[in-house]
């Protein structure tokens, strides 16, 4: 066994041993499209991203018409606006189930992802503004015995 001498050989055994950071390189489809999958609560956004002049769709409709509310239109633009990239892409989006609220926000997740696809060097600031990971939070079932998830029926003394 190889004996080591200095602490320039032990980081070059140690550097050796751990696995090489990984590598994020542009995925795109034969159209010139990145593509990604986006969630939020019950919403699945499937997202396309390709070069364009900013036009934003959602199910076939411009997006303000789809999202009325000022506040889910926000939502949507925040990782482009981050990322510096206003009107630059084309997105196409089709979203299914939830509310309106939860398929912003997974429209958001999925534009966030295709956009790193189509530009790996945007991850850091996509990841550092948290646009990256995938919001966890879903309701919680109604239990028996209660009214909804925690609520109890109203207590009657008489």
């Amino acid at each position: 066994m190889a004996e080591i001498n200095s602490f320039e050989e032990l980081g070059a055994a140690t550097q050796a041993a751990q696995p090489a950071a990984p590598v994020h390189v542009q995925k795109l489809d034969p159209h010139g499209r990145a593509y990604a999958t986006g969630k939020r609560k019950n919403a699945i956004a499937r997202v396309w991203v390709k070069p364009g002049s900013g036009k934003i769709t959602v199910n076939d409709k411009e997006f303000a018409q789809y999202f009325a509310r000022p506040v889910l239109q926000m939502i949507l633009q925040q990782p482009i606006i981050a990322a510096n990239r206003n009107g630059q892409y084309d997105i196409v989006a089709t979203v299914v189930g939830g509310g309106l609220s939860g398929q912003a926000g997974a429209v958001r997740h999925g534009i966030s992802r295709a956009l790193t696809f189509y530009e790996p060097e945007l991850r850091a600031v996509l990841k550092k503004g948290g646009f990256l990971t995938r919001d966890a939070r879903v309701v919680e079932r109604k239990k028996y015995g209660r009214a909804k998830a925690r609520r109890s029926f109203q207590f009657s003394k008489r």
